[in-house]
């Protein structure tokens, strides 16, 4: 089936996920426009549009929005941790609220928001910080589609592996199976994946994609 090409602005495009991003939206036909700080052009894949500024401030993007009909936003805090819950408010939670803010004004069409896995029994500050991002998306009133992974499995990002056993041991006790794959692990391919096939298909109103989701929504097509 032949895929709409997108007019795409991405936020974070520098980073764990962005990187990666880019290029496979680009081979899939579509335009990207990357907002990146002065001095960090060159961190960008080859070919991608750049547009300076500071993604904690929409005055000094938003007008490079148009005429891009999709946002995505991954800005967020490398390698969470409880100890960085005030980054968390000041990086994440402000990119957030900025990104959305930014996308409604230059009349985006989707949204698309790298949130986590929730609830969950750790990382309480994280979760509150996307979990009020979230809050912030619905009110806006802006079609959107919120990612939800828990941990993405790629170069430098590997010790989750050695758990492997046990996720596949609890998938398979009635007690603990919803928790094991509502937590699971994806890889970062099957989050570009998903990414990628969350920007080709339109959200109506708010969409969730669960962890399970992720996994089913990686596979292109």
């Amino acid at each position: 089936m032949a895929v709409t090409a997108r007019l795409v602005f991405v936020t974070g495009g520098t980073g764990y996920l962005g990187r990666h991003l880019l290029p496979a939206l680009a081979a899939r036909g579509h335009h990207m426009r990357a907002l990146v700080r002065p001095g960090s052009e060159r961190r960008l894949p080859a070919g991608i549009e750049q547009a300076l500024g500071d993604a904690l401030d929409r005055r000094t993007f938003a007008g490079s929005i148009p005429p891009c009909d999709t946002f995505v936003q991954l800005v967020g805090t490398p390698r969470p941790s409880p100890a960085k819950a005030k980054q968390f408010q000041q990086i994440d939670l402000v990119s957030a609220r900025e990104s959305l803010a930014a996308a409604k004004v230059a009349g985006v069409r989707h949204f698309i928001y790298v949130s986590v896995a929730q609830p969950a029994p750790v990382m309480q500050a994280y979760l509150a910080v996307r979990a009020e991002a979230e809050r912030l998306i619905r009110d806006s009133g802006l079609p959107a589609t919120i990612l939800r992974p828990w941990y993405v499995l790629g170069p430098g990002h590997r010790w989750p592996y050695g758990l492997v056993p046990f996720y596949w041991l609890f998938e398979r006790l009635p007690a603990t199976r919803e928790g094991a794959r509502r937590l699971g692990l994806v890889t970062l391919a099957q989050m570009v994946g998903a990414l990628v096939r969350s920007v080709e298909h339109l959200a109506t109103g708010v969409r969730i994609l669960a962890v399970p989701d992720i996994w089913a929504a990686s596979t292109l097509s």
